[in-house]
């Protein structure tokens, strides 16, 4: 089956058709998803739509645009949440250098943070990184030293940087960008990182991949996504499909526990 490591159903994009679109996705070959917060308030719809839905996962964090929402309480509930069967992951965090604000060092306080929060619970982390390439490297350099785990997401950094993740252990999430014309660096990702360090997503409702490239994306286009890695590999989609899946059960434990909710 094929798995979607990287979702925003919560996202506003969904509210007109969210449930009939949902239904659909175990017809269209989607075993599960991961609804990934971003803010505070989408992380914890996210875990009521992981509630509602059996295969439905979640992660729980702050992207850094959102980190001023954080609060000692808010980690303190994140912590507890960390426990619930349906809650997967610490994220998406990380660094996100293409706006000014929040200030980098206020980014940097909480991304490690929410590090530490993934420590503490033992969850990986599911990490943004835009613009900030050797930033987030240095941070997670000592993350694995610290035996924290989990996906680099939406990879946009080159081969190079992409092998020195998995080298230490993390997994490179592919998504839509790499079926782009113009995504020939991860293209170039895709094909030189080893197989066992690649996860699928789709990063729904943004980054749909071609043909759709523009509209509303979702878990749906998995299939596109997996077949370019197969051509651009020279394998088959089934490989990549059948290995994909057993890379995130690797990485996100959890979602071995079939049907909880």
């Amino acid at each position: 089956m094929l798995l979607d490591t990287h979702a925003h159903y919560d996202d506003e994009a969904f509210d007109a058709d969210r449930d009939e679109l949902l239904d659909s996705l175990k017809e269209h070959g989607i075993g599960k998803v991961i609804n990934a917060g971003a803010s505070v308030e989408s992380s914890y719809t996210g875990l009521r739509l992981a509630e509602r839905y059996p295969w439905m996962y979640a992660a729980l964090g702050a992207h850094p645009n959102h980190v001023e929402e954080l609060s000692d309480r808010v980690l303190s509930e994140f912590e507890a949440l960390a426990k619930h069967p349906k809650v997967v992951a610490i994220g998406e965090i990380g660094l996100e250098y293409h706006y000014e604000e929040p200030a980098r060092d206020i980014q940097k306080i909480w991304f490690r943070r929410q590090l530490d929060l993934a420590a503490e619970t033992g969850l990986p982390v599911i990490i943004h990184s835009r613009e900030a390439a050797q930033d987030t490297f240095d941070e997670m350099q000592r993350a694995a030293a610290r035996g924290i785990g989990g996906v680099i997401h939406c990879f946009s950094s080159g081969a190079e940087l992409a092998r020195r993740y998995t080298d230490l252990g993390f997994y490179i999430g592919i998504g839509g960008v790499v079926t782009f014309k113009n995504g020939k660096k991860m293209k170039e990702v895709a094909a030189a990182v080893p197989l066992t360090s690649i996860l699928l997503e789709t990063d729904s409702p943004y980054l749909a991949p071609e043909p759709n490239r523009g509209k509303r994306n979702d878990s749906r286009n998995l299939t596109r996504i997996a077949e370019e890695i197969a051509r651009l590999r020279g394998i088959s989609a089934e490989e990549v499909q059948r290995v994909t899946e057993e890379n995130a059960l690797r990485c996100f434990p959890k979602l071995a526990n079939e049907e909880v909710g």
